[in-house]
């Protein structure tokens, strides 16, 4: 299916249902003119990594060690993107998904998958414009026979512009080594340029990192646009990933997620570090509303 424009006056989204149901803009309209939220990119991009937006289901980051093991039994996860030695985000953001309704303001789009490894899940998706903000709302159910881990999130690239700021109050940070697995867990107030308890600006270099003790809420400010978007996240969503390459990249991602990187194979049970344990038929809810205001 071709890419779906919805738009209510105030806002507009660009999907790709073919693309992991993935967002090619993110739009708001002032003063006659629509402006990025998120990055615009070519509507028929064919790499997921090159959209606005993309579903983390039913994992989020890379897996070291080629897979898990839960409950004691190891359970494979294959790669699944050529450039990357571990697999990574699952495969919600690379699947075709089906539409099951689409309006003006309010698009909802399901996925069957078996697999990736154990996985076997339903999920439902839906984009809704409200005013000049988007509420995105992911659910997905465990279809498999045994009981999982299951995490879920969601990965936009935000416009970074030379004045951009982000406040988003955390505790942890968690540190990535060269091949962007965790490295060690740390107090935010000991990394002053990652600390965004307060409004700040991104480092001006590669960053990418995963907080926790984040109550759900951030602020993102283009001052010289005189523009700003308020996050808020569900109750499970409680941590978050930054990454941006450097200061001129032109992007940033503000992802909001239910654990961190490589949280199957991190020291204690897999549930410690936020992915949930879904019984066969149990299900797991998140959401995340962006909301826009010109002041």
């Amino acid at each position: 299916m071709p890419a779906i424009e919805l738009s209510n006056g105030d806002a507009r989204i660009v999907v790709r249902p073919d693309l992991g149901a993935g967002l090619t803009a993110f739009d708001v309209l002032h003063d006659g003119a629509w402006h990025p939220i998120f990055r615009r990119v070519d509507p028929f991009t064919a790499h997921p990594f090159a959209l606005s937006n993309i579903l983390l289901v039913p994992f989020s980051g890379r897996v070291s060690g080629g897979g898990f093991t839960f409950d004691g039994t190891f359970h494979t996860l294959p790669r699944n993107v050529e450039t990357e030695p571990y697999p990574i985000h699952g495969n919600g953001f690379s699947a075709a998904w089906d539409v099951t309704s689409v309006s003006a303001d309010l698009i909802t789009l399901t996925l069957s998958a078996e697999g990736p490894g154990p996985f076997r899940y339903d999920a439902t998706m839906s984009y809704r414009l409200q005013g000049a903000g988007l509420v995105m709302d992911l659910s997905l159910a465990n279809r498999a026979r045994i009981r999982l881990p299951y995490g879920a999130g969601f990965h936009p690239w935000f416009v970074r512009e030379p004045d951009t700021t982000l406040h988003a109050p955390a505790r942890g940070v968690w540190l990535e080594r060269s091949d962007h697995l965790p490295k060690a867990h740390d107090a935010v107030a000991a990394h002053p340029d990652m600390d965004f308890n307060r409004p700040q600006p991104l480092p001006a270099r590669w960053i990418n990192n995963w907080f926790d003790g984040w109550d759900g809420k951030a602020r993102l400010q283009w001052p010289s646009r005189g523009l700003a978007a308020d996050v808020n996240a569900s109750e499970a969503l409680r941590q978050y990933v930054v990454f941006s390459p450097a200061a001129d990249s032109g992007f940033f991602c503000f992802e909001p997620v239910t654990h961190p990187v490589d949280a199957f194979n991190l020291p204690g049970k897999a549930e410690a570090h936020g992915l949930k344990i879904l019984e066969p038929d149990e299900s797991l809810a998140v959401s995340v509303r962006v909301a826009s205001d010109f002041g």
